[in-house]
């Protein structure tokens, strides 16, 4: 059986993170939503996972689009300047 490609865009980058309480901050150039699978990368960075929940200025939200800095729980470390990728099934 041969696996379909993943098919991803890129919707933004890492602008911080907070080592305490494992968020990102990214700054988005795309739209993002609750439950779409994303891909963080970068030099030591390889993390997949879907997005449970994002903040902007501490206020929940649902959807986030380009020039948003959202606020988002990883479950690894990630780093300034990495990458974020939607991931279309």
């Amino acid at each position: 059986m041969v696996d379909k490609p993943v098919e991803k865009e890129e919707i933004g980058e890492v602008t911080h993170y907070f080592t305490d309480i494992s968020v990102g901050v990214i700054e988005l150039s795309g739209t993002l939503k609750l439950g779409d699978q994303i891909s963080i990368e970068g030099a030591t960075t390889d993390l997949q996972q879907e997005v449970g929940s994002m903040q902007i200025e501490h206020e929940d939200v649902t959807e986030a689009g380009p020039g948003d800095a959202v606020g988002m729980k990883v479950k690894d470390r990630v780093r300034e300047g990495d990458i974020v990728y939607k991931i279309e099934e």
